[in-house]
This record gives structure tokens, sequence and C-alpha cells, in this order.
């Protein structure tokens, strides 16, 4: 399933990109600026939303992501450099960024704490962290079926995990959480928080 989950991803996504998710994506995106990291920039779905940005710096572990999110690079009116890296270690110094993007990512990071720790290493004190997740519903038949499915789901589609409370993972780390949004019945969230240490 590895080799053809890119394809399948951008397949699926695009129906979907031409309703509200594109919206939310785009606003959320739009608000990065100066130079920008891109946590698990997949097959470059925010690439042409970048618009405030200066630079970006996209991270993909899968290198199969990174081959389809060329084209959609090349089409970027902002400069971006790709690096096939996991956010738990990650190239860059410390304060090096003024925004950090990540969306639709943490639910399949194997260590989020850790790579939660790195964002806030690399990112400017003051520095917009941006993310739009999908996360485990508080409704018992609904967080109760994410529950189930993920194993299975995890196996499928490239290490996701349907039941990730990611606003919980983020509220423990050290980032200040700003502003969350939900949409689609709780499942989506963009949460929108600063680096202030």
């Amino acid at each position: 399933m590895g080799k053809w989950f890119p394809s399948i991803y951008d397949m699926a996504m695009r129906p979907l990109e031409k309703t509200k998710f594109n919206k939310i994506r785009k606003t959320l995106v739009n608000q990065a600026i100066g130079r920008v990291l891109e946590i698990g920039s997949g097959t470059g779905m925010n690439f042409p939303h970048y618009k405030n940005a200066t630079q970006v710096d996209a991270i993909e572990p899968n290198p199969l992501m990174d081959e389809q999110a060329l084209k959609r690079m090349e089409r970027s009116r902002i400069p971006i450099q790709t690096y096939l890296v996991k956010a738990e270690k990650l190239p860059f110094a410390d304060n090096t960024f003024d925004s950090v993007v990540a969306t639709l990512v943490f639910c399949t990071i194997p260590e989020p704490m850790k790579a939660l720790q790195e964002i806030q290493r690399v990112s400017k004190p003051n520095a917009k962290i941006l993310l739009f997740e999908h996360v485990r519903v508080d409704k018992a038949l609904l967080g109760k079926t994410q529950d189930v499915l993920t194993p299975l789901w995890k196996k499928a589609c490239d290490g996701c995990h349907l039941n990730r409370d990611t606003l919980e993972l983020i509220k423990q780390s050290n980032l200040s959480v700003m502003e969350v949004d939900s949409y689609f019945n709780g499942i989506f969230l963009t949460i929108k928080c600063l680096n202030e240490t």
C-alpha cells in the first residue's frame, strides 16, 4: 500500500479541495509569514496557498510523497525547498522560523510530542504555529468507531491515527494555544498557537 498512498491521497483530496476544505486550508496557510516551516508537506497541497511567506522549507519523510509535490512546488510563486526528514529531528538551527504550518499530518507522526518540541526549538519567539488536523471526536459512538478503525486505518493510510487527540498533545506542550475552530462536527480543527518561550 505504501507506494500507492501518495496517488490515492491526491485522488481522495481532490474533491475535498473543491469544497470548504480548500477554503479552510487556504485561509490558514495565508496567515503564514516570513520564513515558513511546513511539517509533512505531503504532495504539496499547501504550496499554491502561500502568499505572505518569503521562503518555505517543507519537510516530508515519505520520498514518494515528495515526488508528487515537485509539480506543485515548481508552480509556486514563493521559493520552496523540500527536505526528506522527519519532524522529530529537524535539521534547522534554533529560532529560525517566523511561522510553522502543519495540515493533516500530526495524525501520522510516530512521536508527536518530540515533533512539537522540535517545532518549538526551531521557531522564533512569538512565531505563529498554524495547524489543520483531524482529531478523535468527543462523542461516544463516533469516538469508539475511530478507536476500532485506527489499527487497520494506520496500515492502509501511511500510519494515520484516526483517534489521535492532537489538541490535547499541543496543550501538553510549551506552545500557547490562541484559537481553535471546529469543522465537520468536530472531526477537524484549526489550531493557532504562538511559541511564547
